[in-house]
């Protein structure tokens, strides 16, 4: 149960960082925070090699995901440099979604056996993420009407948080010891 709240904590954490950084134009302590959290948890955890592939599929996710909202101009990020690819995923919120990642195994587990409640759950606690970065930190600033982006990313964590659940659910059983 400690291991949950520290892994959440931790998590809440460096979205702080990485977002109030993000907003003064400055990616890299964010960077950094996410990189500290991953090894932690990876450290910590006893399914490292199913954590690392659910980790990989969400950079991917991200890169994905935020790249579109970036490239129909949807919303313009702070510290939008670098990216993955040029013009695409800011690296300080790819290491959010590598960290967020990490929660699947841990604090979020039971979403890879309830996919409806994933699925709910990336629907409105992506866009909310999103929303609030924008307005509390201007960690990025949508373009009018905002509803459009809201609704990218809707469907964007909709799509993920479930697929990225149920992945996490199937490798660590496939590599839990008998």
């Amino acid at each position: 149960m400690i291991a949950t709240w520290t892994s959440l904590i931790g998590y809440q954490a460096v979205w702080f960082v990485a977002v109030i950084f993000a907003g003064r134009g400055q990616p890299w302590p964010g960077v950094l925070a996410a990189l500290a959290f991953v090894v932690w948890q990876l450290g910590v955890t006893t399914q490292r090699r199913s954590a690392s592939q659910v980790l990989a599929v969400a950079l991917v996710c991200g890169v994905v995901i935020d790249g579109l909202v970036r490239g129909l101009h949807l919303a313009d990020y702070a510290a939008a440099s670098p990216a993955v690819p040029g013009g695409g995923a800011p690296v300080w919120i790819l290491g959010l979604w590598a960290c967020f990642s990490l929660t699947l195994s841990g604090p979020l587990r039971a979403l890879g056996t309830r996919p409806l409640l994933a699925v709910l759950l990336g629907g409105i606690g992506g866009p909310l993420a999103y929303a609030g970065a924008a307005r509390g930190w201007d960690a990025l600033t949508f373009h009018v009407p905002e509803w459009r982006a809201l609704a990218v990313l809707g469907v964007g964590w909709a799509v993920a948080m479930p697929l990225l659940a149920a992945l996490n659910h199937r490798w660590s059983l496939a590599r839990t010891p008998a």
